[in-house]
């Protein structure tokens, strides 16, 4: 991935510098039609720059209201109308709708040489047909859906100077991922349930002749006044309608299924059918009684704690990214969404899911009922990558996926800890995720140090890319961890890393408000499809100059902290 930027927005980011750091988002914004087509005429009007023809061309995938009245604008690379897998622009613009940054991933080398033919053999149902036989055979939660697109074969190879490199000394910058060559293929989406299980499958078909080029899960999870389970009493925002109090809070977000964020009872449905049901109503508005589900009644005081847990989750989590970062709902946009609890019968997990953009948590059998409030901001971090940098949620890029939404959860979990006002997280968080919710007390992923679950790497590897993402997630949290915590120079130390070689050895973090603010900006802004480790620090590390300042404590902390997993070289403070 690369970063480019202007005149223009090194002004705006030595303006940003002087700025206080708790700037915010700007709200809501519409893009008309001819803005539209005046940004695509804009970036076709470049395409000599990178060597490009006419047959070359950009799509608008998605858009967002940036800081300071900026937008942002996510433009998928296309051939001949297809769209290139992982090929893409990240656009930020002005009032004016001025380019004053851009990051890309570029993946279209050599299309315009072969003059590729985007002509398939085989039909969008032919490729869900070849899909479906390579994975559990289950039933359809959402129609499976099959986009062509053209799918670069992506080789890995040293960068100069690290030819000779052994294996265990490489760092990621050591390596970097090219085109070998390009395939006219079917992005393939079947989201379907066996038994209690659901199963999520992206797969990659050849459009020539129904081979499986790749395949991943897309099952983004989680395994395993109310009186809440995990918090104490807590306050909750619901509506009064007539005489009845339901959980439908309509002060954050707007539209969505239900006209607000909403709390509902999804009644036990099976994942073959995990429709939301009813928003939770009570004659009172005191809710739960701060107690595990029981396995009774939904709709007493018992089972009404699980909705207890969401609601508080869920209004904490927007009210960190919109207080903090000026980010609205999960979208950006402010569009409103919804948790149900109660899915299965002791279901062991909680998941996002990007049909609905919205969450269902299980009552668990192993785990007690999994809506505490790390696992909800995690689970709902899903819906902000989803929309904005949407991370391949396979290899490196699944890793920074799984370990953007631990960061969220980390920060939502700080930020509700301290009173969940304000705009400024305050550390209050415990660094891992789902202690609360396991019955051993031994908590799902150790930020600080990922190999204390005995699977996750401490730092990067070239055999990271061939992990589950929440296991190649480890070395990304640990660099979030020590961002904002900052690391130890004491070799037995569960915080110290052996790659910080410059002085200090223990380096010093810069709090977990900053931190999240770095990171947020580099997922939302910088970030595309396809990045790797390589790119997460190029990101981050521009992401803290233009909140900070080059060369600002801040941004060679952003430097040290991704030194101390193997990527990049360490600086000194």
């Amino acid at each position: 991935m690369k970063i480019r930027k202007t005149l223009i927005a090194t002004a705006i980011a030595l303006i940003a510098a002087q700025a206080s750091a708790t700037s915010t988002m700007s709200g809501p914004v519409s893009f008309s039609a001819q803005e539209k087509a005046r940004l695509i005429s804009t970036l076709n009007g470049e395409r000599g720059k990178f060597g490009l023809d006419t047959d070359h061309g950009y799509a608008i995938a998605s858009q967002h209201p940036g800081a300071a009245g900026q937008a942002i604008s996510r433009m998928s690379h296309t051939y001949k109308g297809v769209r290139i897998f992982e090929s893409e622009s990240v656009i930020v613009t002005d009032k004016g709708g001025n380019i004053v940054g851009e990051s890309f991933t570029d993946r279209r080398a050599g299309l315009s040489a072969k003059r590729f033919s985007v002509k398939p053999t085989l039909t969008g149902s032919d490729a869900i047909a070849k899909a479906k036989k390579t994975v559990a055979a289950g039933t359809d939660i959402d129609p499976p859906s099959a986009e062509l697109i053209i799918f670069p074969v992506m080789k890995t190879v040293r960068v100069a100077g690290a030819e000779n490199k052994a294996e265990a000394d490489l760092n990621a910058m050591d390596v970097k991922d090219v085109v070998d060559h390009h395939e006219l293929a079917y992005l393939v989406k079947t989201r379907m349930s066996k038994g209690q299980e659901a199963v999520f499958h992206n797969t990659i078909v050849s459009a020539k002749d129904g081979s499986v080029l790749d395949q991943w899960s897309m099952l983004q999870s989680v395994v395993g006044t109310g009186h809440s389970q995990y918090n104490g009493d807590v306050p909750i925002q619901t509506t009064l309608v007539g005489t009845t109090y339901k959980m439908l809070d309509s002060t954050r977000g707007v539209g969505g299924q239900f006209g607000g964020m909403a709390i509902t009872d999804a009644n036990h449905a099976s994942t073959s059918n995990p429709t939301p049901g009813v928003i939770y109503v009570n004659s009172t508005n005191v809710w739960g009684d701060g107690q595990n589900y029981n396995g009774g009644s939904d709709t007493n005081a018992n089972g009404q704690t699980a909705a207890v847990n969401a609601l508080w989750g869920l209004m904490n989590t927007y009210d960190t990214m919109n207080n903090v970062i000026g980010w609205k709902s999960l979208d950006g946009n402010n569009t409103a969404t919804y948790i149900a609890v109660h899915v299965g019968t002791a279901y062991d997990n909680a998941f996002y899911t990007d049909s609905c953009k919205c969450m269902y948590i299980g009552d668990g059998s192993s785990f007690y009922s999994l809506g505490s409030i790390d696992v909800i901001g995690h689970e709902m971090g899903h819906g902000v990558t989803a929309a904005t940098s949407n991370l391949t949620y396979r290899g490196e890029s699944g890793g920074l996926n799984e370990s953007s939404s631990d960061i969220n959860g980390e920060s939502v979990e700080a930020y509700a800890r301290n009173g969940g006002t304000g705009s400024v997280i305050n550390a209050g968080n415990d660094w891992v995720m789902g202690k609360e919710i396991s019955k051993t007390g031994t908590p799902l992923r150790w930020l600080y140090k990922p190999s204390k679950d005995g699977k996750s790497p401490d730092a990067w590897s070239t055999s990271l890319k061939r992990l589950d993402p929440h296991y190649s997630s480890g070395p990304n949290n640990r660099m979030f961890y020590f961002l904002a915590m900052g690391s130890s120079s004491t070799t037995t130390s569960d915080y110290y890393s052996k790659y910080l070689v410059q002085a200090p050895k223990n380096m010093t973090g810069i709090g977990i408000d900053k931190a999240y603010r770095i990171w947020f900006k580099a997922n939302t802004t910088k970030l595309t499809s396809g990045s790797t480790y390589a790119d997460a620090r190029n990101a981050v590390v521009a992401a803290a100059q233009e909140l900070y300042g080059v060369g600002s404590v801040e941004a060679k902390a952003a430097m040290r902290a991704y030194a101390a997993i193997n990527v990049g070289a360490d600086v000194a403070e």
